[in-house]
């Protein structure tokens, strides 16, 4: 008896260690660790400890495979510029301060800071060569050509929010965006970021107080810019206003926060690109830092990106007491079936059917009860295809429910979306 209690009690102990580990599981951009601050590689850490778990992803020691996924050309170490640090061809060339955990399809994604284009790593990928992935769009021209070298137009925040998207930002705010994390991602501007009236003068476009560092997400809908000054933000994705939180305080005086995750106690990890010091955590309450003892101090961090919620706690509370919160956008999440843009700011959308077996299908825009508002019968042939949808009265702001239904009347998708 007392055999079988403690060993039930081990592995209860053990599956809960397990747990705590995971949670803490986080993915840091850093320098190569020799006091330098080229951050170009990809380095697992635990959240918990501060410590280095495992390397990803190494300059100029792995080899890679660099997929383009609009042309389907692919390039590798034996055929990518020599010149690393400024080639379009590396992964991490140009070094990269923005990266975003999915975790439900196990993918990093990230942005070079001086190549105009969205790319993520396979974490799936066991073996020694990582397989990269890397797609240009329109709503990335801001960061090419000439524009290329202007810092205001690097993106230096990316998360994935709780409604199963990412979200990028550019150091002045005025670009923000939204992308998809299916095969094929749909990237979408979103507009600048608007000042909330309240904020007293401090403006997330500033450059002083506002540039630079990371963003978090909470289960609640909500965004976290933490800026290289500590400045916090709360940005409301629907409107895009950003409200001054406050300043985190207790952090090193040259201690930059440019890196930030939420660990499993769900405080927020804060790590720097420009100090060896160490992690510090603090409490989204109060925002007070306090070091944790023992973390790295060999690698400064240029990102932090894991798959944890501010206020995830507070949000399954609120679930059980019947509170309506996000829901995961299993279109926009899991598969190429998209609508965008999203939000509808003009008077129509697209829907984007890619890899759906040909045949006429039904769009219907509904209200959030369930009132069918307008729809209308695609033909799809094989492959790709955008079929427009004009509002023929455009309803009144809100959110509303867009449904595909094949020639079954079956339920293909269903997708959230927010008409301005």
């Amino acid at each position: 008896m007392n055999c079988k209690i403690l060993l039930s009690s081990f592995l209860a102990v053990s599956s809960l260690s397990s747990t705590a580990q995971n949670s803490n599981k986080a993915f840091a951009i850093t320098s190569d660790g020799n006091a330098d601050h080229v951050w170009m590689n990809i380095r697992q850490v635990d959240l918990g400890t501060g410590q280095v778990t495992k390397t990803i992803f190494q300059r100029s020691k792995n080899n890679f495979v660099l997929t383009d996924v609009n042309s389907k050309r692919a390039v590798d170490q034996t055929n990518s510029n020599p010149n690393i640090f400024m080639s379009k061809d590396y992964p991490t060339g140009s070094l990269v301060a923005a990266a975003a955990y999915d975790q439900r399809n196990n993918k990093l994604f990230f942005t070079p800071m001086r190549v105009g284009e969205l790319r993520w790593v396979d974490l799936d990928i066991k073996n020694e060569t990582p397989k990269f992935y890397t797609m240009t769009s329109e709503a990335l021209s801001f960061g090419s050509g000439e524009s290329i070298m202007d810092e205001s137009n690097h993106i230096t925040r990316m998360v994935i929010a709780a409604d199963g998207n990412g979200y990028a930002m550019t150091n002045d705010g005025n670009h923000f965006i939204k992308f998809t994390t299916g095969k094929k991602p749909v990237i979408t501007e979103l507009g600048a970021l608007i000042d909330d009236e309240k904020n007293g003068g401090i403006s997330i476009h500033n450059k002083c107080s506002s540039w630079g560092g990371d963003m978090l997400a909470d289960a609640f809908g909500k965004l976290y810019v933490i800026s290289a000054s500590r400045n916090v933000f709360v940005i409301d994705i629907d409107t895009r206003v950003a409200t001054y939180k406050g300043s985190i305080s207790g952090l090193p005086g040259n201690f930059t926060t440019n890196a930030a995750a939420v660990n499993a106690e769900g405080k927020i990890v804060l790590g720097s690109a420009n100090v060896f010091a160490g992690y510090y955590s603090a409490s989204l309450d109060d925002l007070k830092a306090t070091a944790i003892e023992g973390s790295d101090r060999q690698f400064n961090a240029s990102d932090f990106a894991n798959g944890n919620f501010l206020l995830q706690k507070e949000a399954d509370a609120a679930r059980k007491n019947g509170a309506i919160l996000p829901l995961l956008d299993n279109a926009f999440s899991n598969s190429d079936k998209l609508v965008y843009p999203n939000p509808v700011v003009g008077s129509s959308f697209a829907v984007l059917f890619d890899g759906r077996k040909a045949g006429n299908y039904t769009i219907i825009l509904s209200d959030l009860s369930g009132r069918n508002l307008q729809s209308q019968v695609a033909g799809i042939n094989k492959g790709s295809q955008t079929v427009t949808v004009s509002l023929k009265a455009k309803p009144a702001k809100g959110m509303y429910l867009v449904k595909v239904l094949d020639e079954a009347q079956q339920i293909v998708f269903t997708e959230k979306v927010m008409i301005q």
